[in-house]
């Protein structure tokens, strides 16, 4: 049996008993006992090899595996707790296309494909997505601004957006707030993005890791390991969503 299904096997028995005694005892045969008369003397034999009707498994594989196992577990229980646009009825294409880069986003790496899992030792993937939004406020005041969506993520429950109880829409402390009617024009650094607002050419966006700039000028292409998405959508005049990928060796 090579090491792949030595793990598999040793995983199958983890998952069906509780603990390291119940499996040892799932090894004990009445005929064991009634030799024996010693359930503790019993468990030993079988512990130690000499004793036993399957996989042997030691006590230190079986405790370390349960505990990898659990703690999968619990992340991902956590993971989908944290995931506000878990279990909604999306049916707008702008609040779809969030979904889909919401745990990449939040959790600050990017899911590997098939493909890439080979290279995963080696290279670490993060996506920084940044959304741009052209609506009308409560005042009917036509805005427009780039939000961090990584960032927004952190300081703000989006489950009222998912759910659509709010619409979201760029504030003054974000990266970029333009307020059309009162020429309000307003920039803030992320803590993933840097603004640079003096370039002649249009606003740019440095991502603080890669130090990779991301071109929003739909005229003008986004830059590397970037790409701009517009979203039709019913809920805003335009919105588009910018993707950017860092890759970082580890």
């Amino acid at each position: 049996m090579d090491q792949e299904e030595g793990l598999k096997a040793v995983d199958n028995i983890v998952t069906q008993f509780n603990t390291y005694e119940d499996f040892l005892d799932s090894q004990i045969t009445t005929v064991d006992l009634y030799y024996l008369e010693d359930e503790t003397l019993a468990r030993q034999l079988v512990e130690l090899g000499h004793r036993g009707t399957g996989e042997r498994v030691k006590r230190e594989d079986f405790e370390a595996r349960k505990a990898t196992i659990e703690i999968a577990r619990l992340a991902e229980r956590a993971q989908k707790k944290t995931l506000t646009s878990a279990g909604k009825d999306l049916q707008d294409n702008f609040l779809m296309a969030l979904a889909m880069r919401e745990e990449d986003n939040r959790n600050g790496k990017l899911s590997l494909n098939q493909q890439e899992v080979n290279a995963a030792h080696t290279l670490k993937k993060q996506l920084a997505s940044v959304i741009f939004i052209r609506d009308r406020n409560s005042h009917g005041q036509e805005i427009s601004g780039y939000i961090d969506y990584a960032h927004r993520l952190k300081i703000e429950d989006f489950e009222v957006y998912f759910s659509g109880k709010k619409r979201l829409l760029p504030r003054p402390k974000d990266m970029s707030f333009y307020n059309w009617d009162t020429n309000i024009a307003v920039c803030n650094s992320s803590p993933n993005y840097q603004v640079i607002a003096d370039n002649p050419e249009g606003l740019l966006f440095k991502f603080k890791r890669d130090r990779k700039i991301l071109n929003v000028d739909p005229k003008a292409q986004p830059g590397d390991n970037s790409t701009r998405i517009p979203i039709p959508t019913e809920l805003y005049i335009q919105a588009v969503i910018f993707d950017h990928i860092s890759r970082r060796k580890i």
